[in-house]
C-alpha cells in the first residue's frame, strides 16, 4: 500500500539545505575553544547532533547558567558569522516541492541565519513557516506547533503571498515529511508521529539515518523529490516556482554594444574609443595613434612596387610583360 499524498514538507538546514560540516565546525570550535568544553574533534561535534544538539551541550557544562552562557555564545556567532553555501541541487528541488506542498524549515540554528540563508539563496519565499532554534530549540515541540496549527495548510509558491485564494485540509502527521540529516532528528520527528527522509550529504552516515528509523536516505537532491513525488516530479513547476533560466555567461549588454570580448576585438580593430563607450574621444589623440598605427605597419611591411601599367602594349613595364608571356607560352612553330 502506498503511503497517503504528502502535503508538508519539513526541512532542516545545516547539512541538509547548506554545506554545514566545515562551517559548523568552525564555529563551534571556537566556542568549544572559549569555554573548554573539550569537544575537540570535528566527528566528536557530529556526535552532539544524535540528540538535541542543546541538550548535548548541557551535559558538557558545569551547570545551567555555564550552558546558557555557551548557547549564548555559540548562537550569536552563527548569527554573526555563519555562511554556508547552498547543497548544489537542492533549490531547484526546493522549487519543485513548493509548487505542490506547504514546505517549512526546523533547524537549531537562529532564525537571523534562516532568513540570511534562504534569502541569499532565493529560495525565502517557498517557505511558509520557520522555527529557528532561538525561538523553539525543540524540534519535536515544533512539529507539533505546525501540526496543531490550522494556518499550517496555507502554503507559499515562491512569492511573498500566502494562498489566499483557498487552502487544502490542514496537513496530518501521515502526510507530513522532516527531510534531515542527523538521526537525532530523526528520532525527533518519528516521536512526535510524522514521516522522515534521510539526506547522505549531512552529519550522519546513511547506516545511521537508516538505524534510527529514516524511511529513506537520499544520496542526491534529486532522490527526495522523486521519493515524495513519484512520476510527477519529472513535471516541471509552473508560475513563481519555475525554476529561473541560468543566464547566459557572455551574452551582449543590455545597452546593444558588442559583448566585452567582441569589444575587445572592435577596439582593436576600430580605432580608440567611441563616445558610446563611456569615454570621451580627444581628436588630436586619435589622429596621433592612427599616424603611429600606420607607421608601425609600414615599417613591418616589405616595400610593394608599383604595378605596371599596360596599354596597348606600350607603357611602362610593357616589355617585361611580354618578355614574361614569351617564357611561358612558346611562339607557335614555323
Amino acid at each position: 500500500m502506498s503511503p497517503p499524498p504528502v502535503r508538508a514538507v519539513l526541512f532542516d538546514l545545516d547539512g541538509t539545505l547548506v554545506q554545514t560540516r566545515v562551517a559548523s565546525w568552525e564555529i563551534f570550535s571556537r566556542v568549544n575553544d572559549r569555554f573548554g568544553l573539550g569537544v575537540d574533534e570535528q566527528e566528536q561535534y557530529f556526535e552532539l547532533f544524535r540528540g538535541n544538539i542543546y541538550a548535548s551541550i548541557r551535559e558538557l557544562c558545569r551547570d545551567e547558567a555555564h550552558a546558557a552562557e555557551v548557547k549564548a555564545a555559540f548562537l550569536t556567532l552563527l548569527r554573526e558569522e555563519y555562511t554556508p553555501p547552498l547543497v548544489p541541487g537542492v533549490a531547484d528541488v526546493v522549487r519543485r516541492l513548493a509548487a505542490e506542498c506547504t514546505l517549512a524549515v526546523m533547524s537549531s540554528n537562529a532564525t537571523q541565519v534562516l532568513r540570511r540563508v534562504l534569502e541569499g539563496a532565493g529560495l525565502a519565499f517557498c517557505f511558509a513557516h520557520v522555527f529557528g532554534g532561538d525561538v523553539i530549540p525543540d524540534k519535536r515541540a515544533a512539529i507539533r506547533a505546525f501540526l496543531a496549527d490550522a494556518g499550517s495548510a496555507f502554503g507559499r509558491r515562491c512569492s511573498a503571498d500566502y494562498d489566499e485564494g483557498g487552502r487544502g485540509p490542514r496537513p496530518d502527521p501521515s502526510g507530513t515529511v522532516l527531510v534531515t540529516d542527523t538521526a537525532g532528528d530523526v528520532r525527533d520527528a518519528l516521536e512526535a508521529g510524522i514521516r522522515v527522509i534521510g539526506v547522505a550529504w549531512g552529519m550522519h552516515s546513511v547506516a545511521d539515518l537508516t538505524a534510527a528509523g529514516a524511511e529513506f536516505v537520499a544520496l542526491w537532491p534529486q532522490e527526495i523529490a522523486s521519493h515524495l513525488l513519484g512520476d510527477a516530479a519529472a513535471h516541471p513547476p509552473a508560475g513563481a516556482c519555475a525554476v529561473p533560466a541560468a543566464p547566459l555567461a557572455a551574452g551582449p549588454p543590455a545597452t546593444g554594444r558588442a559583448a566585452p570580448a567582441v569589444a575587445a576585438v572592435g577596439k582593436a580593430t576600430a580605432g580608440p574609443p567611441t563616445p558610446a563607450d563611456g569615454l570621451a574621444v580627444n581628436p588630436a589623440r586619435r589622429a596621433r595613434r592612427r599616424a603611429a598605427a600606420a607607421a608601425v605597419g609600414s615599417a613591418g611591411r616589405p616595400a610593394t612596387p608599383p604595378t605596371p601599367t599596360v596599354r596597348n602594349g606600350s607603357g611602362p613595364g610593357a616589355d617585361e610583360l611580354l618578355a614574361a608571356i614569351r617564357r611561358v607560352v612558346p611562339p607557335p612553330s614555323a
